[in-house]
Order: C-alpha cells, then sequence, then structure tokens
C-alpha cells in the first residue's frame, strides 16, 4: 500500500512525500527510524495510470533472486557495502532495477543502514526480506543473510514454477475451446440458420440453443462485452478488498477437492520456511510468526498466523494455536511444532515441516498433471464433438430429404 505523509525533520523543515509499505504502523515506524516527525499520514489510493505504470516498474523474483546472490558473494569475498552495489548498479541490465540499486547505494552513503535504504522500497524488497537484513546488521554477517535470501528466493521460484506448469496446459486447452467455440457460435451457426429456415426441417434442440445464442452474440456483442468489462472491475476491485480476500481464500482453501488441501500444503510450506529463517536470524518467535504471515499471499493464513502471534506474545504455544485451527493446519504441523517447542529446536522442525510438505507438494502436482490431462482431452472431446454435432446432423437430415 502506499501512503501520502507530511511530517518535519530536526532541523524542522516541513517534508512531505509517499512510503510504500503493507500498513499504516509499518510506514509510521519507517518514518520514525528515519528520524521524522510525522504530522499526518493516511492511505493513498494509486491512481489508474499509476497501477499500470507500476506493472512496467516492477523487478521479478528471478532478479531479485539473481541480486541478492550476486551481492551475498561479493560481501562474502570481502568487497564492502558501498563497492558491491556500485558494482552490481553498473552491470545491471535493466534500468528499473540500475535505478533502486543506485538509490540504495546513496542512501547508504547518506548514513542509512542497508536494512533502512531497503524498507525504502517495500515493493522490491519485502518485509521478510529486511527484517532478515537487520537482524543480520546487529550479527554483522549480512553475507550468510543475502545468501539465505537467495536460496530461499530460489525454492519459491521452483515452488511456483512447478505449479504454473501443472496449470498451464488445462489453461491453454479449455482457452482454445472456448475461442473456437465462440467462432462456431457467434459467425458460423448464424449463417446457417436461413438453410435451415427454407428447407422446414427438424432442428436439434442443441441446434436450436447454439443458433438463438449465436442471434444474441451476433446482435449484441457490445452490449456483452461492456458487461464483462464492468463485471470484471467490479469483481476486481472487490477482490482488492479485505472481505473479497478472505471469501476468495476461503473458497481455495476449504472448497475446492483436490485443488484445496494442495494449497493449504503450499501456504503452511511458505510459512514453516519463512518462520524458520527467521528465528536463525535470531528474530523472536511473535515478530518471526508475525512477518512471516505477510509472505503468505493468502488474507485467512495472515489472519490466522497474527492471532497465533499475539497468542505466543501472550505466553501460549504455537503448537496449541495450530491445534485449535485444525482447518487451516494439519495434525502433523501441531505435533512437529510442539516437538520443536519442548526440544527448543523450533526453526529446525519448522524447517523440517517445510521440506516435508515441499515433497507433498510436487508428488501431488506431478499427479495433478497426468490426472487432469487425459480427463481435459476427454471432456473437450465431448464438447467438441457436440459442437460439430449439432452442424451436421442437421445438414445430414437435409441431404436425406433430398434438399
Amino acid at each position: 500500500m502506499r501512503f501520502k505523509y507530511s511530517a518535519r525533520t530536526k532541523t524542522g523543515e516541513l517534508q512531505a512525500g509517499y512510503v510504500d509499505t503493507i500498513s499504516q504502523e509499518t510506514a509510521l515506524d519507517i518514518l520514525l527510524r528515519h528520524e521524522l516527525y510525522v504530522t499526518s499520514l493516511a492511505a493513498a489510493r494509486e491512481t489508474f495510470l499509476e497501477g499500470l505504470a507500476s506493472l512496467f516498474r516492477r523487478i521479478s523474483k528471478k532478479d531479485l533472486a539473481i541480486f541478492t546472490r550476486q551481492f551475498g558473494t561479493m560481501l562474502e569475498a570481502g568487497i564492502s557495502l558501498g563497492d558491491a552495489l556500485k558494482t552490481l548498479e553498473r552491470q545491471s541490465s535493466r534500468i528499473i532495477q540500475r535505478e533502486v540499486i543506485l538509490e540504495i547505494s546513496l542512501d547508504i552513503d547518506a548514513g542509512l543502514s542497508l536494512s533502512q535504504a531497503l524498507e525504502r522500497h517495500s515493493k522490491v524488497f519485502s518485509e521478510f526480506y529486511v527484517s532478515l537484513i537487520r537482524s543480520a546488521e546487529v550479527t554483522g554477517r549480512i553475507e550468510e543473510a543475502l545468501l539465505f535470501l537467495a536460496d530461499y528466493l530460489d525454492r519459491e521460484i521452483a515452488l511456483n514454477s512447478k505449479i504454473k506448469g501443472a496449470l498451464t496446459y488445462p489453461i491453454l486447452v479449455i482457452a482454445l475451446f472456448l475461442v473456437i467455440g465462440f467462432i462456431l457460435v457467434a459467425f458460423v451457426f448464424p449463417q446457417l440458420k436461413p438453410l435451415f429456415a427454407e428447407a422446414n426441417a427438424a432442428i436439434p434442440f442443441i441446434t436450436k440453443a447454439l443458433l438463438t445464442i449465436g442471434d444474441f452474440v451476433l446482435h449484441w456483442w457490445v452490449l456483452i462485452l461492456a458487461f464483462i468489462g464492468v463485471f470484471s472491475f467490479i469483481i476486481a476491485d472487490y477482490m482488492k478488498s479485505r472481505e473479497g480476500r478472505i471469501v476468495l481464500d476461503s473458497i481455495i482453501v476449504g472448497k475446492i477437492p483436490i485443488l484445496s488441501p494442495l494449497f493449504k500444503k503450499i501456504y503452511i510450506t511458505r510459512f514453516a520456511e519463512s518462520a524458520s529463517i527467521l528465528l536463525k536470524g535470531g528474530i523472536p518467535i511473535g515478530t518471526a510468526i508475525e512477518i512471516a504471515s505477510r509472505t503468505m499471499g493468502s488474507a485467512i493464513y495472515r489472519e490466522a498466523l497474527h492471532d497465533a502471534a499475539d497468542g505466543v506474545r501472550r505466553g501460549e504455544l504455537l503448537s496449541q494455536n495450530f491445534s485449535r485451527r485444525s482447518e487451516y493446519f494439519f495434525p502433523l504441523v501441531a505435533e512437529m511444532v510442539a516437538v520443536g517447542e519442548v526440544t527448543g529446536k523450533l526453526s529446525d522442525m519448522l524447517s523440517r515441516v517445510a521440506g516435508f510438505y515441499k515433497r507433498e507438494i510436487e508428488t501431488t502436482t506431478a499427479n495433478l498433471v497426468e490426472l487432469i490431462q487425459p480427463i481435459i482431452i476427454v471432456v473437450i472431446g465431448i464438447l467438441v464433438g457436440l459442437l460439430f454435432a449439432s452442424v451436421l446432423f442437421p445438414i445430414y437430415n437435409l441431404v436425406q430429404r433430398g434438399f
């Protein structure tokens, strides 16, 4: 989110601008760490043109992983922070990435810490990323944290790639069928209607239905496109709201056979891996859970983990919180977390949870690909057969009658 602020510096000068972060509390914290005394802070709604421009100003997760690994490797080799950033800025081939690295380098030269400089680019560096760097600054092992983050990002990219790969083929096949079906219904069937009318031939029900739909599409296509556009905009705007995200996540997590358990495993893996890394970096458990919740990509899991973090701060066990929310966390997760709490090796247990469910995800996605592809081929084949049969049967009847 973007927040507009006005503040005064230590010398009393008035300063105004924008800060990009996930919440108003985090925005206030960022400004205070920059020694600004905030006089006003409010959410700034992004205009359509700004949103469109931001799509072309994003740094991909792959580019971020490469930058992080190169940065960590250079620091590990003994190159200073400033020199490493200047080298990375010169060798970057993307203009947006060069701009971000240059701004980080200038902020560090101006006296900011690396975490503070990264925090000013919240659309590129997540709170998880910044928090791990901040904890590493205390121990002086920034290069280790960067290499940790590079490995984490690589695993995230690999996992997302497998999931997208499993869904790409079905989506393409369905989209191709919809395009062919639209062409037949909107352009081919209306051309055949006069032929059937002149012959006064008996027309099957499915053919009549498709002819009616074809007429409607042909005469009202502008209205249909307008309706689709308005409906899509309303749905997209609703899904941006807190209520909309919760509704969508509740469907994804609990209402789709086969896929819902897969998404649960994905969210649990993200949490377990993020929390494990944060705990190893020396961040307190309550704070680690809170930060990890913001990497989930699910409003439901974010709220569940936020409540769990509050419970931990009150003295409750994390395993107890997970046991109460068995609809989101499998019993195995609560049991392994309980073992980690008893032995004092919670970060190791969370790492094992992440590894276990990562293997489960790989197996499930592989099985889904093998299962979905033949099912889709059969279903699409039947639907295509019905489409062509609705044209060929009336024509065959006409030929039989000698028309």
